[in-house]
C-alpha cells in the first residue's frame, strides 16, 4: 500500500488534517499484512462507483480501495543539518511515495506561527529548500561515488545513472526540484531506489481559514502561483463536517453545490498522483475496489487478489462499470457487453472483472 506523508511547518494544520483523514480509516482486517503504528492511517479512496456496483450485485459486503497516510512531525528551517530533529524527520519524509504540503493561509492570534506572520509562499521556500538541501548532498555523496567506480571501468548502468545524477545536481543547484529536471526513461530507472525528496510528486494544502466557505474556493487562486498544484481547503470546517452525520454532510455539501467535501477531493488527487487506478470485482458476497498502478497488465491486476492468480492466469472477463451498474452481469453478457481479454490486455479505470486461473 502506498503512503502520503503530510508534511509543513509546526501549526499549520498537519495533525489536525490527520486526524480528519483517519476518521475515514477502513478496517485494517481488510488489507492483509498491513502493520499500522500509531501516526499512520489506512484512509478510504471515496468511490461513488462502488456503491452503485454492490447495489447491483446485492452484495454482504461492500469494501473500498485505500491509500495510507503518515503524519510527520513538523519541520523547520535548518532541519537538513538537524535542527529540530531534521535528521529524522527527513528520513521519515525519505519512506514515503508522495507528500502531502500542508500550508497555513488562515490567520488566527491564538495559533503561533513560527515565523511570526502568515505568508504562504515563504513558508513552502521554506520547506522546499530544507528538502532540496537534503538532496544535494544525498546526489553529490552518490556522484562521487559512481565517478569512483567509472574509472574501473565504465558499464551501461553507471552511466546512465552518472547522466540522471549530473542533472539532477545542475538542476539542485539552480533551484530546480529534482521531479522538474528532464530525464529518459532509463535515467529514471537508474535513480529509482535513491527516493530523492524532491522527486516525490507533491500536493500543496493551503489550509485556508473558516470564514473562507468550501462554495467559495471553486474560484479560489493559489497564493503559491501556477506550478505547484495547490488544493485549498478548510481543515477546521472538514473536521467538524466529518463528525457530522451522513445525512447532515451531505445537507452542507448539496447547499453548497458540491457532490464531495474538500476532504475527499484531497484524498482522490493523492490517489491520482500515485499513478494509481482503481478496477473492481463485484458479487453476492462481496463488492471489492481494487488499486493498481496505470499500465497494469490483467494477470498483474490478477496477482493483486492473490499471488497465485498471477501465476495461473488463463484470461479475464471485463465489463466496463457504467455497463455493470445499467445491465448487470448477466445483461453485459447477453448484450456483447462483457469482453474476454488474455495476458496483454491493459487495465483501465473503472473495469468490473472476473478472472479465470488454472488450478
Amino acid at each position: 500500500m502506498l503512503q502520503v506523508g503530510i508534511v509543513g511547518l509546526p501549526n499549520v494544520g498537519k495533525s489536525t488534517l490527520f486526524k480528519t483523514l483517519t476518521k475515514k480509516q477502513v478496517p485494517c482486517e481488510n488489507f492483509p499484512f498491513c502493520t499500522i503504528e500509531s501516526n499512520v492511517g489506512v484512509v478510504e479512496v471515496p468511490d461513488l462507483r462502488l456503491k452503485q456496483l454492490s447495489e447491483v450485485s446485492k452484495s454482504q459486503k461492500t469494501i473500498p480501495t485505500a491509500i495510507e497516510f503518515v503524519d510527520i512531525a513538523g519541520l523547520v528551517a535548518g532541519a537538513h543539518k538537524g535542527e529540530g530533529l531534521g535528521n529524522k524527520f527527513l528520513a521519515n519524509i525519505r519512506e514515503v511515495d508522495m507528500i502531502a504540503h500542508v500550508v497555513r493561509a488562515f490567520e488566527d492570534s491564538n495559533v503561533h506561527h513560527v515565523s511570526g506572520d502568515v505568508n504562504p509562499l515563504r513558508d513552502v521556500e521554506i520547506i522546499e529548500l530544507e528538502l532540496a538541501m537534503a538532496d544535494l548532498d544525498t546526489v553529490q555523496k552518490r556522484l562521487n561515488g559512481i565517478l569512483g567506480k567509472m574509472k574501473s571501468g565504465k558499464t551501461k548502468e553507471l552511466e546512465e545513472e552518472e547522466s540522471a545524477l549530473s542533472k539532477i545536481l545542475a538542476g539542485l543547484q539552480a533551484g530546480i526540484s529534482a521531479r522538474s529536471v528532464p530525464l529518459e526513461e532509463e535515467e529514471k530507472k537508474a535513480i529509482h531506489g535513491m527516493q530523492l525528496l524532491t522527486l516525490k510528486p507533491t500536493l500543496y494544502v493551503i489550509n485556508t481559514g473558516e470564514t473562507t466557505t468550501v462554495s467559495a474556493n471553486i474560484n479560489w487562486e493559489s497564493p503559491l502561483g501556477p506550478d505547484r498544484l495547490a488544493m485549498p481547503i478548510s481543515i477546521k470546517i472538514e473536521s467538524e463536517l466529518v463528525d457530522m452525520p451522513s445525512e447532515e454532510q451531505q445537507m452542507f455539501l448539496d447547499s453548497m453545490g458540491l457532490s464531495e467535501s474538500g476532504l475527499d477531493r484531497v484524498i482522490q488527487k493523492c490517489y491520482e498522483l500515485l499513478n494509481l487506478m482503481t478496477y473492481f470485482t463485484s458479487g453476492e458476497k462481496e463488492t471489492r475496489a481494487w488499486t493498481v498502478s496505470k499500465g497494469t497488465k490483467a494477470p498483474q491486476a490478477a496477482g493483486v487478489i492473490h499471488t497465485d492468480f498471477e501465476k495461473a492466469f488463463i484470461c479475464a472477463e471485463i465489463i466496463q462499470w457504467k455497463d455493470f451498474v445499467e445491465l448487470g452481469e448477466a445483461g453485459a453478457r447477453e448484450t456483447g457487453k462483457l469482453r474476454v481479454e488474455g495476458k496483454i490486455y491493459l487495465m483501465q479505470d473503472g473495469d468490473v472483472c472476473h478472472f479465470k486461473v488454472g488450478i
